[in-house]
């Protein structure tokens, strides 16, 4: 099972690939995430100091693979000349009748815009369906998330609902909307 796709940004742009997280990545995704800190704040949950070292990365990547290694997530980096440009996660992973996982990415700021979301949500969306045998993928964003709810139909997924206090972003509970992609 190759859980590695290179993409592409788009107009013809940098070649990016797409391959499962390592612990060797610990020092790259943390300057990463210290790069884009401002740029996903408003977005993600609020993170601690210790979360954009390098131990904090090595701690999280951990996790992240102990996740996978029980089955219940696929972490992915997003990657091209100048190193790691995001990450796009399968997490919450169910077998069984549901074969359900959810969905959730990030990309670098120099990157949005240029079809690098889409091109590696379409690349999950394809292993998710031919390699792990699932047969819905769930996304969440918020409101306002016009450029992510863009990608995301893009790739196929339609809006499905709306969550109130969904999850705690920015310090605060948001509402999201709720979509899926039936694979299958």
């Amino acid at each position: 099972m190759s859980l590695t796709r290179q993409i592409s940004l788009g107009g013809g742009g940098e070649q990016l690939y797409l391959r499962p997280l390592e612990l060797s990545d610990a020092t790259e995704l943390a300057a990463a995430y210290l790069r884009n800190r401002g740029h996903l704040a408003p977005w993600e949950p609020t993170r601690s100091e210790e979360f954009f070292t390098v131990a904090g990365q090595e701690a999280a990547i951990r996790a992240k693979v102990d996740q996978y290694a029980a089955g219940n997530e696929v972490p992915w980096v997003i990657t091209g000349r100048r190193g790691i440009l995001g990450m796009i996660t399968l997490t919450g992973i169910v077998r069984g009748p549901f074969l359900n996982a959810n969905l959730g990415y990030w990309i670098d700021e120099e990157c949005t815009g240029k079809g690098a979301a889409s091109g590696a949500v379409a690349a999950v969306v394809t292993m998710a369906t031919k390699e792990l045998g699932l047969h819905r993928i769930q996304a969440a964003t918020l409101l306002h998330n016009a450029a992510s709810q863009a990608v995301l139909r893009r790739c196929g997924f339609e809006r499905i609902g709306h969550a109130s206090s969904y999850l705690q972003i920015a310090g605060e509970w948001q509402d999201h909307f709720l979509f899926q992609r039936i694979l299958f």
